[in-house]
């Protein structure tokens, strides 16, 4: 049995319990978790092991792709550009990216999810993931769903070529290397969009049977056609292999380890510096974090408040969950971070678990 190792605060000691209760239980094959309190990495474990045979234990260094979660990080490579000028929020897309509708879509749109283009509406084979050009231009040809900044959708799969392709128009490099050089780089946060050619990979692995279906709604609703196009994001050969993993889909593909994830708050937790290393000013990160869409979502089929690429929580936390379980996420008013990084998609139980066991120590 692989155990679980690193570190843990003594006062955060029933955060490891939590964490190794999910190995004991079957609950989980492959993880990490990481928390900051005021600054200071407080617990950073992990355990279980990055593939099927169970050969290699999962390390510190080990990545796994954390789907929604990535969204944020995209949305961060655009916000420096904001922040440095070099585009408006309320720009037309148009503008930017003149093959785009000139039909009253901004950046602000785009980042909040409600630029009425929750999906890709051409069908497409899973090798189209590898066809940005492609993607970008689908995207480019779609009409809103709705007249974009009335409501919103998740854009759950659209969201990084949206925001990746206005990237790409306006600094010229592409998002994968935007993050790396602007983002990943200065912080020294291990992760990329893509595995970038990493040794340790997790493979994912599903929790149930049946999850690549119950995860994407009933056919024909809005979160189905949202999830299920192009393919290949439920399919574990895809997901597993080089496609997935040499491939810059920004909306869901990044590889990341807990420490890569809570060390990415912590920065936005201190107002865009880490380590001394500044990469967005105090007031892009205010305005990054500043809700602007609170209300039904018709992907999600709930009230949500989207700010600029975080979920904004009635607590004040801001952060995003991945289907299949992974999460990261801050609570200013506790000076707090805490991400949870999985292989075995299933629900958000242990991330909820995880948080209640934090909360007990820090409200204590």
């Amino acid at each position: 049995m692989s155990q679980v190792t690193g570190h843990t605060d003594p006062d955060f000691t029933s955060v490891r319990q939590v964490f190794e209760s999910f190995f004991a239980d079957g609950r989980d094959t492959g993880a990490g978790v990481a928390v900051v309190r005021a600054g200071r990495v407080v617990v950073d474990l992990v355990g279980g092991w990055r593939d099927d045979a169970r050969q290699h234990p999962w390390t510190p260094d080990t990545a796994v792709a954390v789907y929604s979660v990535s969204k944020p990080f995209a949305a961060a490579c655009l916000m420096i550009l904001v922040d440095r000028g070099r585009v408006g929020l309320d720009d037309p897309v148009h503008r930017h990216w003149p093959e785009f509708p000139d039909d009253g879509t901004t950046v602000r749109h785009v980042l909040a999810h409600t630029a009425g283009r929750p999906a890709f509406l051409t069908p497409r084979p899973p090798d189209a993931w590898a066809d940005w050009a492609t993607l970008a231009a689908d995207l480019a040809a779609t009409p809103p769903m709705w007249t974009p900044g009335s409501t919103a959708a998740e854009h759950a799969l659209t969201y990084g070529h949206l925001v990746g392709e206005l990237v790409r128009r306006v600094d010229g490099r592409p998002i994968g290397r935007f993050l790396t050089d602007e983002v990943a780089g200065p912080w020294h946060l291990d992760l990329a969009f893509g595995a970038g050619g990493r040794a340790e990979v997790a493979d994912l692995m599903f929790g149930a049977p049946d999850w690549p279906t119950t995860s994407v709604g009933a056919p024909g609703s809005l979160r189905h056609r949202g999830l299920a196009n192009p393919d290949g994001c439920r399919d574990l050969s895809v997901l597993n292999g080089p496609l997935w993993r040499q491939t810059d889909v920004p909306a869901v593909n990044l590889h990341a380890t807990a420490h890569a994830v809570v060390r990415f708050y912590q920065g936005m937790l201190a107002g865009g510096v880490l380590d001394s290393r500044r990469i967005l000013s105090t007031e892009a990160v205010a305005e990054m974090i500043r809700v602007q869409h609170d209300g039904p979502d018709l992907l999600l089929d709930r009230s949500v408040k989207w700010s600029l690429g975080f979920q904004i929580e009635d607590d004040g936390s801001f952060g995003m969950g991945g289907i299949g379980g992974s999460c990261g996420y801050a609570l200013p008013s506790a000076d707090l971070a805490i991400s949870f990084v999985t292989r075995h998609l299933a629900d958000f139980d242990r991330i909820d678990e995880l948080e209640n066991a934090v909360m007990a120590v820090v409200q204590a």
